[in-house]
């Protein structure tokens, strides 16, 4: 879990707001989004992002990590199951904070974060292999030069 921020938190203490963190990271892979406010949301990110890392390496050292942070073991199966499947292609940026209206009450920013379930786009993918078949291709290409010797000795035999 990442270290807590110096300053004012999100609650009355650091283990509220590690607790409070770790029931919005179950609720946002139980039902692959949540509504809350923009601060709380920002904060989240980076947790359920590490989370779904360790979910991809898949190995148990991985599973105990995430089973400290999210005590379900329901939704842990599922992280581990679908949510790390459908992620398997994509190299980070697997939630998405989408800036919603105010909140009615006390007019607070409030803010939707998902989970990120497109697939990767296959126009970045195939930029990636061209750049390395272009990278390839030019050390192959790459005229051999003659030595030295060999440009001395064409000299002297022409005189």
């Amino acid at each position: 879990m990442p270290t807590p921020k110096k300053g004012p938190r999100l609650a009355s203490s650091p283990a509220h707001e590690r607790l409070m963190l770790a029931n919005m990271a179950t609720s946002l892979f139980e039902h692959g989004r949540i509504t809350t406010t923009l601060p709380k949301a920002k904060r989240l990110r980076p947790l359920a992002e590490r989370l779904i890392t360790f979910a991809k390496r898949g190995d148990l050292h991985s599973r105990r990590r995430v089973m400290r942070v999210i005590r379900n073991k329901s939704v842990v199966h599922k992280l581990f199951t679908e949510i790390a499947e459908q992620m398997e292609q994509r190299e980070g940026g697997y939630t998405r904070i989408v800036k919603i209206a105010p909140r009615k009450g006390d007019s607070a920013p409030a803010a939707i974060i998902a989970l990120v379930t497109e697939p990767v786009s296959p126009k970045k993918a195939v930029v990636k292999e061209a750049e390395a078949a272009t990278k390839v291709a030019a050390k192959e290409e790459a005229p051999v030069e003659a030595p030295a010797e060999t440009a001395t000795n064409e000299a002297e035999n022409a005189e």
